[in-house]
This record gives structure tokens, sequence and C-alpha cells, in this order.
């Protein structure tokens, strides 16, 4: 049966950035079509791990601030996940941060903070995951977070527009290492979606609806627009699928 090619009961996935927002819904997400989640954030998880928890699934807490991480944490990350959960399956590399400034006086510090957790962080947890699919013998699946940014080029945000554009980039590499050796991975691109990291533009109400005007979808994502596309590329449903970046944007780049 092709629903059958889309459960994921019996797996396990790592979600970061998930105690609210997208990566809230893609761990309820997951949840729902059967995995038992490792949620990380640096913030309480007690409201995902309730909602995993209500579908039947496990959920195990990580609190973590990911500024920073290297290969030694990001493999303690991995372990704890293993260790509770008895295996992992699938990474989603959804934390992410923005600062906003014009370029000419956008601070280093904050450029250098933004590719830290959106960029270097999921590289060292995508290291560390491949090295444990390597061991156990199996493959896995790896689903970035990027953004329509990692297209377009935005304005008043360009660390954020460096580190998508790279992630965007580094699925590309990563995939063409390890699609030989049973790991796919693959991107998101959401557009607009209503989540804290947007909440400047949506409470500036002239911005808010000229976005909206330009969206051929005529609104706003929420974040459960973004989960059924993360399920499917957690999935066998896309077995044969490396190196995607595929857009969850209401249209916003066809138009």
């Amino acid at each position: 049966m092709v629903l059958e090619l889309f459960r994921l009961h019996g797996r396990t996935a790592l979600v970061t950035g998930a105690a609210r927002g997208m990566g809230h819904a893609i761990a309820v997400g997951l949840a729902e079509a059967g995995a038992d989640i490792a949620a990380l954030d640096r913030l309480d998880l007690e409201a995902t791990c309730r909602m995993v928890e209500h579908h039947g699934r496990r959920c195990h807490p990580i609190v973590l601030e990911l500024d920073g991480i290297g290969p030694i944490a990001a493999t303690r990350v991995v372990d704890a996940a293993v260790t509770v959960l008895g295996r992992l399956d699938i990474l989603v590399n959804n934390a992410g941060i923005i600062r906003r400034a014009p370029a000419v006086t956008h601070p280093l510090g904050d450029w250098n903070d933004v590719l830290s957790v959106n960029l270097s962080a999921a590289f060292a947890l995508s290291q560390a995951f491949a090295n444990h699919c390597f061991s156990a013998g199996r493959g896995g699946k790896v689903v970035n977070l990027c953004s329509m940014l990692s297209f377009q080029g935005g304005l008043f945000v360009p660390g954020y527009v460096a580190s998508k554009s790279a992630l965007a980039g580094l699925t590309r590499a990563l995939a063409n290492e390890w699609a030989g050796r049973g790991i796919n991975v693959n991107a998101l691109a959401p557009g607009y979606v209503e989540t804290a990291l947007t909440a400047p533009l949506r409470n500036a109400p002239d911005r808010a609806d000229a976005i909206a005007a330009r969206i051929p979808a005529g609104r706003w994502a929420t974040p459960d627009d973004v989960k059924g596309a993360a399920v499917f590329l957690a999935s066998d449903a896309a077995a044969y699928i490396h190196g995607i970046v595929l857009p969850v944007d209401g249209g916003w780049l066809a138009s």
C-alpha cells in the first residue's frame, strides 16, 4: 500500500528547535506518523513532549543551547537520543535564529551567532548522525530547514540569508556523499510562516498585508503547513529523493 510508505512506526527522530513554531509542528507531525521523538531546544519542551505522548509516542527532551556546539557535544546529543529511545533514524535540523540590521551596520557578533546556530550546528549534528548510521549499519534521513531566502536576498538579514543559502548548498554536498551509503539528505524551504522569528514583520500591519498580497495562496503559512512535507522527506516515500530543497511557500517563488 502506498500509504505504508509514509508511516514512521518503529523509527526515532531528533528534531532541533522543537519547543515552538515549525520545530514543534514537525515533531508532532512525525509522532502522528508513528515516530518516537528526541526533542531538542534551549526552551522548555514540556508542551512538545505532551503532544508527542498524546499520539502514543515516546518523547525525550534535550535542553541545550546550540550556539557553539562542536563534534563532541553533537555526538553526545546523538548518543543520548539513542540511549533513551534505542535508535535514531531521522535528523531534522530546524533550529534557527535571525538578527535584523542593515548590512552596512550589521554587527559581526550577530553574523557569527546566526551562522553558528543555523549552519555550523546543523553540520555538526549531521556529522554525528551520519557516523551513528554508519556504525549501526543502516541508513537514515536528514531534513534541513532552509528558507525561501536560500533563493532570494531579502532585506536587513544578511547573516540569515548567508546561513540559509549555505545550508542549501550543504544539503546538496552531503547528499552527494551519503546517498550511496543509505542516507537521504534533503531540505525544506518555508516561505513566510507565523512564528516568533517573523513577529516583527507580522506586527507591522502594512508590511504583513503586503506580504500576504504577494503570496499566491493569499495567506501566511502556519507551522502545521510545513509538517506534512517534513514527514514526506523523512519517510520511505522519499527513498529515491536526494539533495532537493523543497519550497513550502504558498507559491511565492513561482509568482
